[in-house]
């Protein structure tokens, strides 16, 4: 028996020789281990702890490369940051030199249009487009006219020092003003009627939309023609306002030039609760101005549309940071060109195919 049954188990080797192998039991026997342990791969390809693997040598290189990665990026961040906020700086003073600008009120003689501590935008760029109007509330310098001329200028820093401060709205410089265009050049202006009103080319106007409450038009009496290129001012407060007739024994006989005026007030825009527009009051409106004129000049509204709604004080400095902005969005593209690496490529749509027919369906080719 034995023997019989040790020739079964030769015939059974010979037809599979892996049958054999295994445990006393006649279980078969797994793979064997490798000389460390563990089970061998396939040829050509590392095991799971190569250096493939997360905790092989390839794996922590990897991972050493990610934080590296990351502080290259803050540190192109922080480096880069400097010169948008530069470039935002820059923008924001062009303009304000050129476009609109914010002023701070400091005193009553525009009350109760313009109360102490109002901020307003000026637009700079609106008389490149059109002439003064009547009514129209301007900030002007008043050197050379109601005060004297300085012949000392301010070193460069501190004038660049005071453009940014202007940014956020200061108050106006030693000889700015802001006042109200009651005549522009060739206008007769009088006071007063025997009703106690301006008058201005015999026509009186109506001021009683602006002026201060309980406030005449005029205590002074005075009466002049406009001389060309100048304008008579005053201000909505008559009583405390030093404007035109006050100055009629300075140069220009009170008037200031048109060449001085530095823009259109045309917006309270702080503090919240004064937010208004600055429009032209109708009464320079009446058509018997611009006909008792003749070719003096317009005495319409506005030629070109003002802002319907208050804009923050800031509008240079925004405007500035908003034309930064884009350069983060150039920023890659910039740094691909001046490495020489090749622009990513989108990936192409796949073509469309044609369905192909059924022949057993009907239909039409």
């Amino acid at each position: 028996m034995n023997e019989e049954r040790g020739t079964r188990d030769g015939r059974r080797a010979q037809a599979d020789p892996g049958a054999g192998l295994g445990t006393p039991d006649g279980h078969q026997a797994g793979p064997a281990l490798g000389q460390d342990g563990s089970a061998p791969g396939k040829a050509g390809q590392p095991g799971p702890d190569g250096p493939g693997a997360p905790g092989g040598p390839g794996g922590a290189a990897a991972a050493g490369q990610r934080p590296a990665k990351r502080s290259k990026k803050t540190r192109s961040w922080w480096i880069e940051l400097p010169i948008l906020l530069v470039f935002a700086l820059v923008l924001a003073l062009i303009i304000k030199t050129f476009v609109v600008q914010a002023f701070f009120i400091p005193s009553s003689s525009m009350e109760n249009t313009l109360d102490i501590g109002d901020k307003v935008l000026v637009n700079k760029m609106v008389y490149d487009f059109r002439s003064i109007h009547r009514g129209d509330i301007v900030v002007f310098n008043g050197e050379g006219s109601w005060d004297p001329v300085t012949s000392q200028t301010a070193p460069p820093l501190s004038r660049l020092w005071n453009s940014i401060i202007g940014l956020f709205g200061t108050a106006p410089g030693v000889h700015d003003y802001i006042k109200r265009v009651i005549g522009i050049p060739g206008d007769h202006v009088a006071c007063c009627d025997a009703r106690g009103r301006i008058t201005v080319n015999g026509v009186p106007l109506n001021e009683k939309a602006y002026l201060y409450p309980g406030n005449a038009p005029s205590m002074i009496r005075f009466r002049i023609t406009v001389p060309p290129g100048r304008l008579w001012v005053m201000g909505d407060h008559r009583n405390v306002s030093f404007d035109s007739r006050g100055h009629q024994a300075d140069p220009g006989d009170g008037t200031v030039p048109e060449n001085k005026v530095v823009g259109r007030a045309f917006v309270i825009v702080a503090p919240v609760s004064r937010w208004k527009v600055l429009p032209i009051p109708a009464t320079f409106q009446q058509p018997q101005l611009a006909l008792a004129a003749g070719s003096a000049g317009p005495a319409g509204p506005a030629a070109l549309p003002v802002l319907s709604a208050p804009v923050a004080s800031s509008v240079p400095l925004g405007l500035g940071l908003a034309g930064a902005v884009p350069l983060t969005r150039l920023r890659p593209r910039l740094r691909r060109r001046l490495a020489g690496s090749p622009r990513r490529s989108r990936p192409q749509p796949r073509p469309w195919s044609r369905r192909r027919r059924d022949p057993r369906r009907p239909g039409r080719e």
